[in-house]
This record gives C-alpha cells, structure tokens and sequence, in this order.
C-alpha cells in the first residue's frame, strides 16, 4: 500500500512540508518454535511536523510492535524487519546500534505503556532524566541535573527537587508516567512515540496526563505518534487515525472524519461501541470473537470471521486498501454498500480461531 502524503494543517496550527516520517510496507516477522510468524503486514503512513497521529486497535493487532519498529526496539535475533522507514529522510531499517543511538531519544522520544517497568529501579529519576540530556545534548552531569529538575517541574510533577532524589517505586502512577513524558522531552526530539500512556492510570490523572502531552509536544513543535485502544482520547487528542487490525491498517484519514463515518466494518464495531460515539436510544455495538493469533490469519478478510457484513467473498478474496476521498483509506470489498446502507448485516458467531479464548 502507498503511503498517505502530508501537506494538510494539523489541529496544532502547523502547516506541514515533507514527512517527519515515513513508513512503507512495514513488515514484521518473528522466528519462533512454530517457524517464522508474520505479525504486521504492508503497514504504511506518515507523520508530519507538529501533527498527532493515533494507531489504535484492539490489543493484538500489531500497534506496539509496529511502533517499536521503527526504532529497532525489537530483537534482531528473532525479528525480521521489512519495508522502509524514512525518518527526515533517512532510511533507518538496517542501521546499526551505533547509528540509531542517537536517534533514540534525540531524535524520537518514547514514552513506553508501562513507568514502573521501563524505568530503571535502581537510579533516582532525576538521574535518569539527566542521563538522556547527557546523551543527547553533550551537556555536564551538573548541567543536566539543573536542567532535569526543570524538566520534572515542566511536567508537573509537585516539589520537583525531592522527587527528583526518590526512585520510582516511591512515586505514584501518575508521577512515574509524568516522569516518563520528562524523560521523552529531554533529549528535544522532533518525534515522540507515546504507547499507551493512560492505560494504568485512573480516568482523572489520564486527563491531566493527556493535556500535558498535548500542550508540551504543541509547545516544541513535536510530532506525536500515540499508539491507543481508547477512541475517546483519539477524539480529544488526534489530528489523523489509522485503525489496525491483526496486523493490517484497515482505514485511515482525518480522525473527526473516521469518528463521525467510519468506513471499515471493524472501525465502525469499535465507534459504535464507545457509549459517547454510539446514537442515542441505540444499543451499543459489541464484536464477538477475538483477533486471530497470527499463525492463524484466515484467507480473505482477516475481520471476515467477526464481521456482521461478511458474505463469501470476504473469506476468500484479499481486499486492498483503497482510497475512500482525499487522504482516506478503506480495506473493505464492501465499502460502497456499508456506506449507503445497502450492504446485509447478519451477526453471527465466528469461527473459533486457534488462539482465541
């Protein structure tokens, strides 16, 4: 599939150039006990300066792994990475460790889904936020200390000179994960890579926490890719959607406009299934069944199994992502009628994959 072209103004008033990133035909495979497994699959978009784009998607389609791809967070051992992915223009599939150092952090920031976790247990957090503008910015561990202090007070995070002295396990949730935004902005990246970062956290705090993402990524001008399974943030926080499944992009384009219409069954499952996007005085919408294991991905659709508008096509024919209207996507072979309303829906049990629950 191509990748969608840039050159829209994102909701952070930026006007965008050339792509801050691109990725085409991303494709991911894992050598495992069972033989190679392929668990992303032709996955292509960009980013441009100063925009928000969300991948969301239920848990197994292949966002986080996707994500940590393009900056090699994957193992080599047992991950074939193939495709390309142009960050600035420079192609950074195949790049040793040595050349994608500085990219990690310095030039794309990673706030990763878990703070307690990701971050090291043994070294205060101040230290750790020093670390990467030592890394990054080839300042002095005195200069960086100052500065990691300011950072920490940036985020909001109370009495910024203690905390910066305690160890994670001594901070709240929602300070480890302020923490970890500090952590992505020190080093004055041009991208930031949050992956989940309100999942932990209760429905208060996972406000505050987007709010500050937004405004800090707004103030610096950054590009942000948010990897989600929550629309309602998508909603709030996003200037374009891609919406995965089992390895595949299956719609992307403007997120008012997928929110408001969504094209692809699956997306269409997922919006109506939020309460605040459903239509008043209607049930809401459910998705039987499970994302199929990738050493079970059937023929055809890999949603035919789930989908309420499924016909026998679906389950042999490989439907291609196809331009809906300008910067919109659609992999469905029964776009049209889903639209007009003409196509059949039937809901009926799926198949039982293996790996499924």
């Amino acid at each position: 599939m191509s990748a969608v072209k840039g050159g829209a103004t994102s909701k952070r008033g930026a006007a965008t150039a050339a792509p801050l990133l691109e990725v085409n035909g991303l494709g991911i495979s894992f050598r495992t006990q069972r033989g190679i497994l392929r668990v992303v699959d032709g996955v292509s978009f960009v980013l441009n300066a100063g925009e928000c784009l969300a991948i969301v998607g239920e848990s197994g389609s292949g966002k986080t792994v996707s994500a940590m791809a393009i900056i090699s967070l994957l193992s080599r051992k047992q991950a074939i990475i193939e495709g390309s992915v142009k960050f600035k223009g420079r192609e950074l599939v195949g790049l040793s460790e040595d050349e994608l150092r500085p990219v990690r952090g310095g030039g794309i920031g990673v706030i990763f889904q878990e703070p307690l976790s990701a971050l090291n247990p043994v070294i205060t957090i101040g230290e750790q936020v020093a670390e990467v503008i030592v890394a990054h910015r080839k300042l002095s561990w005195r200069e960086a200390h100052k500065l990691a202090i300011g950072y920490l007070e940036q985020v909001e995070i109370s009495q910024p000179d203690r905390r910066a002295k305690q160890f994670p396990h001594q901070l709240s949730g929602g300070m480890r994960q302020r923490a970890m935004i500090a952590m992505a902005l020190a080093g004055e990246p041009s991208m930031i890579i949050a992956d989940e970062p309100t999942t932990a956290l209760d429905v208060t705090i996972q406000a505050q926490v987007l709010d500050l993402l937004r405004r800090t990524t707004t103030e610096r001008g950054a590009a942000l890719l948010l990897i989600t399974h929550d629309l309602g943030v998508v909603a709030e926080t996003a200037d374009r959607i891609a919406v995965m499944y089992a390895g595949q992009i299956v719609e992307t384009g403007n997120a008012a406009d997928v929110l408001r219409g969504p094209a692809s069954p699956y997306t269409r499952d997922l919006v109506t299934s939020i309460p605040s996007f459903a239509a008043r005085g209607k049930k809401l919408s459910t998705i039987t069944g499970m994302v199929p294991s990738p050493d079970a991905f059937p023929a055809g659709c890999r949603f035919a199994p789930r989908c309420r508008y499924a016909i026998e096509a679906c389950t042999t024919d490989v439907p291609p992502l196809e331009p809906l209207a300008a910067g919109r996507l659609v992999r469905c072979i029964r776009t049209k009628e889903v639209l007009d309303g003409s196509a059949a829906t039937k809901r009926k049990t799926p198949a039982r994959t293996k790996g499924a629950a």
